[in-house]
């Protein structure tokens, strides 16, 4: 089950689904409509709305009429344990790099954008203690 939960607001929920299932290890869990899905890996669920959803959506206006919109950089870091063979699957397959591989005090990471701009954070430990588990 799930222990944290994410909203990303996509244009097109079915390409986000394709991409985080094929792409990331990502599994679709509900897909009621076209603007919303909700999907799972480990602990997270990533929660899927399109911009202008109607009443009760998460992609639904604000009260001043502002759009939500995809993009930005605040992101989900997902944990992997090969992050340049990652990247070079990721690469063949054509996903968008927003940067190269990046080294760090706690790690190396690179940021991927999916269809609808919105940031991934791919991340490899170096140190034991910024690993999620005792993998």
């Amino acid at each position: 089950m799930a222990t944290v939960s994410v909203r990303y607001i996509v244009d097109d929920v079915d390409a986000a689904i394709a991409f985080y299932c094929q792409h990331l290890g990502f599994e679709e869990q509900m897909h009621p409509a076209p603007t919303f899905a909700m999907l799972t890996r480990g602990d997270l669920r990533l929660v899927l709305s399109a911009p202008g959803t109607g009443p009760g959506g998460g992609g639904q206006a604000m009260p001043d009429g502002t759009m939500p919109t995809p993009g930005g950089w605040n992101r989900i870091s997902l944990e992997v344990t090969d992050l340049a063979g990652t990247m070079d699957r990721l690469r063949d397959a054509g996903v968008h790099f927003r940067s190269d591989l990046i080294t760090g005090v706690g790690g190396k990471q690179a940021l991927i954008d999916d269809p609808s701009g919105n940031a991934v954070e791919l991340f490899e430990p170096t140190r034991a203690e910024a690993r999620l588990s005792d993998q």
